[in-house]
């Protein structure tokens, strides 16, 4: 799959730049592109389809219009003359902007079609953009944009043989335990690589892509040890029976960091599948944004990492990145909000972020688990459904 140069940015208005992601000097161009927000609040108030919920607003600038009633979710409210939506979501509250119809392509064109969108399905938009914006038929809108992609309809999968799913104990602790791989040989990038080590992490399924020059084992030992560098030295590393990853280069890292090496079968390469899904995300992403001779993808992998690492995964119910540093990235929809907006994040001292991460996590890990297990026995059925066991003589 080939395609032009990547627009820097993507919506009713667009650049092109030989270099892939956002162009940090583009700043006046989001603003034009996002339209300012004189014309936002003009257009909010003047969309006949916004019109139901301008005529319920239930909150004006903090104080309840129905005084003494019991305040529902979702509801809207109207904030320094912007209209909102406000649902719950456990015990987030989650604010959602509503976009007028001039606005919403934008809003659809970043959140999936951008190399931070990374073409990502119908499921992960709709996350995306829900955690920021609103609008009625906001969610038959993204799954026809998603759907009508020409990039994804041409880059779909084609289903093969599998092999019965055996997913492994969950985890809560970040970066105990990774799965690791190879992908490539791939074309050799204009800088010389042509692998990408994929590293996930079972409890927060946050993933690391490094590109190699070669798949040698001390290629992928020095990338392990900038990772520890990071995140900290894992106790388990679960990995097929590639050569590299059974090579004594390997076996004395694991031996002097005091990591395990857990090997899938060559029989049942699908033990719990984590990074097997993982890879064949990452190929489609990369066939739907890489230049006409595919020699920039190693450029490419921090953008499409971010897109991964944004959105919640179904298995866990919240973002990696949340699960990780916790709290949410700010994203490019993030930055398109605030241009509407027009307003900074509130400040706050390390020590009340440092408390509020704390707090977080403790509620939140509870519901990681259940989401964990849920998602393992959805998985293991819907995978083992259609899946033979091969009987070797």
């Amino acid at each position: 799959m080939t395609c032009g140069p990547i627009p820097v940015l993507v919506g009713n208005q667009t650049s092109q730049s030989n270099e892939p992601g956002i162009n940090v000097g583009q700043a006046e161009e989001l603003l034009e592109l996002a339209g300012g927000p004189g014309n936002f609040k003009r257009a909010q108030w003047e969309d006949p389809t916004l019109l139901e919920a301008r005529n319920n607003v239930q909150v004006m600038d903090g104080i309840m219009t129905q005084a003494g009633k019991i305040l529902p979710y979702p509801h809207f409210e109207v904030a320094s003359k912007l209209l909102y939506r406000v649902e719950k979501r456990g015990t987030d509250f989650i604010k959602q902007l509503l976009v007028p119809q001039n606005f919403r392509n934008t809003v659809l064109s970043l959140a999936h079609n951008h190399v931070l969108g990374g073409h990502l399905g119908v499921d992960k938009t709709k996350e995306r953009v829900l955690r920021r914006f609103y609008w009625p038929g906001v969610l038959a809108a993204i799954k026809n944009f998603c759907t009508s992609c020409p990039k994804c309809q041409l880059t779909a999968p084609t289903p093969g043989f599998r092999g019965p799913l055996v997913p492994l104990p969950i985890l809560d602790i970040p970066f105990e335990r990774i799965a690791m791989d190879l992908v490539g040989p791939l074309v050799k990038s204009a800088r010389g690589h042509q692998y990408i080590l994929v590293v996930l992490d079972y409890a927060t399924r946050y993933p690391e892509a490094m590109p190699l020059r070669n798949s040698s084992a001390k290629s992928i030992a020095k990338e392990l040890v900038l990772m520890f560098s990071r995140v900290g030295i894992p106790k388990e590393i679960l990995t097929d029976q590639g050569t590299p990853f059974m090579s004594r280069v390997m076996r004395e890292l694991c031996k002097l960091m005091g990591i395990k090496q857990l090997r899938t079968s060559v029989y049942h390469p699908q033990t719990d599948g984590l990074v097997e899904r993982f890879n064949k995300t990452l190929k489609s992403m990369l066939r739907k944004v890489i230049d006409r001779d595919g020699r920039n993808w190693d450029l490419l992998l921090p953008y499409l990492m971010f897109s991964i690492r944004e959105v919640p995964q179904a298995s866990t119910g919240f973002s990696p990145f949340e699960l990780l540093y916790g709290r949410h990235p700010r994203g490019l929809l993030d930055v398109v909000k605030e241009t509407w907006e027009q307003e900074t994040t509130p400040y706050r001292s390390v020590i009340e972020h440092i408390s509020q991460m704390q707090e977080r996590m403790e509620a939140v890990i509870p519901l990681v688990r259940e989401h964990m297990r849920k998602a393992q026995e959805a998985q293991r059925y819907s995978y083992n459904k259609n899946a033979r066991l091969r009987v070797f003589q």
